[in-house]
């Protein structure tokens, strides 16, 4: 049986644009997705999803709804990821932590970036991007 670990993500919009991070370690090295990381001791989702947008983006958030949960199996891991709607309330935008490069993703730019395993699909079902 795998070992879980919980995480949790931004999933952040404004003017028809995602805020997207480029990976910069393992798993999916390189893709891109929405900001999140693992949950640490003693905090809640809500609180490590505003904490990791944070950390790789540079931008204070506020965590709105829940939006969906799924479990990323890694070898002997999986990874169970809760991502929360978010809005910007602050900061600067810049690359930080573990994220390569950070930047806005018009919607219609989406499928030019190689995004990580299934997240255009739970975007798309999820009412955040319109279907194509």
């Amino acid at each position: 049986m795998a070992h879980l670990i919980l995480g949790a993500s931004a999933v952040i919009v404004a003017d028809g644009a995602i805020l997207l991070v480029q990976r910069g370690h393992e798993p999916q090295l390189g893709r891109w997705s929405v900001p999140g990381g693992r949950v640490e001791p003693g905090e809640t989702l809500a609180e490590a999803a505003r904490r990791e947008a944070y950390e790789e983006t540079g931008l204070e958030v506020r965590i709105g709804d829940e939006l969906w949960d799924l479990t990323i199996p890694a070898g002997d891991v999986a990874y169970e990821v809760h991502d929360f709607a978010a809005t910007v309330t602050g900061g600067t935008l810049r690359a930080g932590d573990d994220a390569a490069d950070v930047r806005w993703v018009p919607f219609g730019e989406l499928d030019l970036l190689p995004l990580t395993d299934g997240l255009m699909g739970y975007l798309t079902r999820g009412g955040i991007i319109p279907s194509v």
